[in-house]
């Protein structure tokens, strides 16, 4: 057909390209409604469910209108990236858009992924000692600690000292006595850098409740399931809650105690009108004479000199800022030789010179240009850092030096109050800082400097971490990349206590540095971390971080053009997905993944998607289909001699018979998983061999057996913190006791499996605890 004149004049559907935000995809995705002449949400979703059928796809996985609706509303913080595509091809069926669209998709939620990336504390950051003024505001502060709890929100322009004010008053309410609890967080509401978004309320929640004695497996899935959870810990304690730099109402509200059970400190750029709080504390800038008062607490050996009233030019020069009075202080007190009236001449001079209207910028900038170089050359490369926080040992990465050498630079920083130090050890930059550094990173080294920055600092990251899982997991060091050449700022990882607490400390910056990697012209590095990190994120239950790192690594993958590395991927996402409660995206991912390894010839690739296949079959149910992927997953590991696989494949298996009522077989895989595991060293697989012989013992009526596995199954999952482990052999004990007649024993073991199944949400052993007590509490004696 003939364009028409007035076809060649019409506009082409809306360009997702430069959204940034699913806000933004939203509501180029709104455009694109118009743009097709704006059919009905009815329409789309008729469309979109005829294609879906055509594809064979089941009726109860079909869309409904109001998830349509869903897609085109803002304000969300997750979104069906399926569905949304979905809906774009009901709206324009052009595989060249469709692609595009995929592309903008994926580059919004990894900045949606990158907002869970968030460390919370347990204590309090240090104090400093010449803390001056704000008296007023502690004093109304302590009738809410007095009264065992409220809030308080502290508002303020950057840099005018909302965070060390908290800080300060936490330490001081908490030297009275006052609090049993503690927990902190910097919500990065408004971090410079795109890479440090706000964070995510359901990751902050995460961090909270871990702090609170849940381990990964317990913290239940959704925002509103936290929040509750969350509330529930933390009743009935002494807690302080501070909840730094917000965003906005809506990131914080979820993270709110009940008022009668903590006091909590909320500071943000925003008045925050809308939660409500007990106090609400504008903060301004010091008086002269506070900002005085500071200058010479921080600096009382430094003489004046001649001018008397030096101390008040230098504070007039930062515009009475607390940020910027303590990093000229800092270089006050790293002067040697100096009067205060000389750094007032320079800072005269220097305003004069440079016009700088800004304190902060004015005493960065003073300070930064009086560093020798190296330590310029580390707060600049700081900046480029994609992680919340760093050590010593990244440090001397980014600086290319010992480790010895970049933490005494670290501690001059501090001292200068350039850099922030939240931990012992660990070291981060204020948000004007990081503006600042960022500034002088672009203007004064080159991009290929700063690349190979990162590079050495990727490669930290990526030694430390696969010398930590090979210390964790010696058993499957042949299932990840191989380990890369060690650096020399690496630090001593042997240990696998030592390699835990690396990997638990680093875990935010290591999803970070994928993510940023990936994004960022390096996909290698994303791929290989991806694949090092899987079992430290799958073992310790941090789906979302794993969700994040094996969707960034698919892509990677792919761009890289590693078909291996790409099923590997599939596999990992299809892995998540299964312990997320999504079956139907599990199984598409791991066929997809099975496809991927049988064309390239990949034996290992093809024996662990089949495993996983049967795992989730078995989940949905499909006990018979499970069996047959598990067999042929056993058959594969034992081709190529993979003894981790074959083990785990007979675990699987053999819970499967169980289910299926075929106790002898179920017994004869269990016993060869267990001398497999034994030999293996592999604590956690021997428990669960255990406890899943005890299971098909039962099930024979051999209950002496049946309980003495149990109980050893018991002891070590106790040993290794494996609390859904200990659950299931509690059942599988009281049901054995129940069977030899000693009921008391079995009612004990199922009330202590019930207990722990409901601080853990494990619905299915819960039910299973309940209805073995019900039955033994109503049988006659």
């Amino acid at each position: 057909m003939v364009a028409t004149e007035s076809d060649r004049r019409t506009p082409g559907p809306p360009d997702p390209g430069p959204a940034r935000s699913l806000d933004e995809l939203v509501g180029c995705l709104r455009g694109l409604k118009v743009w097709a002449g704006d059919p009905s949400y009815e329409t789309i979703t008729r469309r979109i469910n005829a294609r879906w059928r055509a594809e064979g796809r089941p009726a109860d996985e079909l869309a409904r209108r109001g998830t349509v609706v869903d897609c085109f509303k803002t304000g969300r913080r997750r979104i069906n990236a399926e569905l949304v595509v979905a809906a774009v091809q009901a709206l324009h069926d052009d595989a060249g858009y469709l692609a595009h669209w995929r592309q903008a998709l994926r580059v919004s939620l990894a900045e949606t992924a990158a907002a869970a990336q968030v460390r919370v504390l347990d204590r309090l950051p240090e104090d400093i000692g010449a803390f001056t003024g704000r008296q007023a505001q502690i004093d109304r502060l302590r009738p809410l600690a007095a009264a065992a709890g409220g809030t308080c929100v502290l508002a303020g322009m950057a840099g005018v000292g909302k965070t060390q004010l908290v800080i300060h008053a936490g330490h001081l309410l908490a030297a009275e006595g006052r609090f049993d609890t503690t927990l902190f967080v910097n919500l990065r509401g408004f971090d410079p850098d795109p890479a440090q978004p706000p964070a995510e309320p359901a990751a902050v929640l995460d961090g909270f409740l871990r702090l609170l004695g849940l381990s990964g497996h317990e913290i239940p899935h959704g925002i509103e399931a936290r929040a509750a959870a969350f509330r529930e810990r933390i009743a009935d304690r002494r807690a302080l809650v501070v909840l730094d730099n917000a965003a906005s109402e809506e990131q914080v509200r979820p993270l709110l105690p009940p008022a009668d059970d903590a006091l909590t400190l909320l500071t943000s750029r925003r008045r925050m009108d809308g939660i409500d709080p007990d106090v609400h504390l504008d903060l301004d800038v010091f008086t002269a004479d506070e900002a005085e008062q500071l200058l010479v607490r921080s600096v009382p050996a430094v003489p004046v000199g001649p001018d008397r009233t030096a101390h008040r030019r230098v504070a007039l020069r930062c515009g009475y800022l607390p940020l910027a009075l303590s990093v000229v202080a800092g270089q006050i007190a790293a002067r040697a030789g100096w009067t205060v009236t000389d750094h007032a001449d320079r800072l005269d001079e220097r305003h004069d010179r440079l016009r700088l209207d800004s304190g902060v910028e004015l005493a960065l900038d003073l300070s930064y240009r009086q560093l020798p170089a190296p330590r310029q050359a580390l707060l600049r490369r700081m900046a480029l850092h994609p992680g919340p926080d760093l050590d010593d040992h990244a440090g001397a990465a980014l600086l290319g030096t010992d480790p010895a050498t970049a933490a005494a630079h670290l501690r001059r920083l501090a001292g200068e109050y350039l850099v922030q130090q939240p931990l012992d050890g660990r070291y981060t930059l204020h948000d004007l800082v990081r503006t600042y550094a960022v500034d002088r990173a672009n203007d004064e080294e080159r991009p290929a400097e700063r690349r190979r920055a990162l590079g050495r600092l990727f490669d930290h990251y990526l030694y430390c971490a696969g010398a930590a899982m090979d210390a964790l997991y010696p058993a499957e060091r042949h299932r990840r990349p191989t380990l890369p050449p060690r650096p020399a700022a690496g630090p001593p990882l042997d240990d696998p206590e030592a390699a835990l607490a690396w990997l638990d400390a680093e875990r935010t910056t290591l999803v970070a540095v994928c993510l940023h990697a990936a994004r960022n012209g390096r996909p290698d590095v994303a791929v290989h971390l991806a694949a090092t990190l899987y079992s430290y994120l799958d073992n310790g239950g941090h789906p979302a971080d794993a969700l994040a790192v094996h969707t960034e690594a698919h892509h990677a993958a792919r761009t890289l053009g590693d078909g291996v590395a790409e099923a590997t991927a599939l596999t990992n996402v299809g892995v998540v997905c299964w312990q997320l409660g999504r079956h139907p995206e599990a199984i598409e991912h791991l066929e997809r993944a099975l496809s991927l390894f049988q064309r390239l010839g990949d034996a290992r690739g093809q024996a662990r998607t089949l495993g996983n296949l049967g795992v989730v079959h078995s989940a949905t149910g499909e006990c018979e289909i499970s069996a047959a992927y598990q067999l042929r997953a056993l058959e594969r590991f034992a081709e190529i001699g993979d003894r981790v696989g074959e083990a785990n494949t007979l675990t699987n298996l053999g819970s499967v018979y169980v289910r299926l009522g075929r106790p002898d077989p179920a017994v004869e895989h269990n016993r060869r998983a267990l001398t497999l595991f034994r030999a293996l060293h592999h604590r956690g697989g021997e428990a669960t061999a255990l406890n899943n012989l005890g299971d098909a013992l039962t099930m024979q009526g051999r209950f002496a057996d049946a309980v003495g596995h149990y109980e050893e199954a018991l002891t070590l999952f106790r040993a290794l913190g494996e609390r859904y482990g200990e659950t299931c052999a509690l059942n599988g004990l009281g049901q054995a006791l129940a069977a030899q007649g000693r009921r008391t024993e079995a009612i004990a073991s199922h009330t202590e499996a019930r207990t722990l199944a409901t601080e853990i949400n494990r619905p299915e052993e819960l039910t299973r605890a309940t209805t073995a007590l019900t039955h033994l509490k109503t049988k006659p004696t």
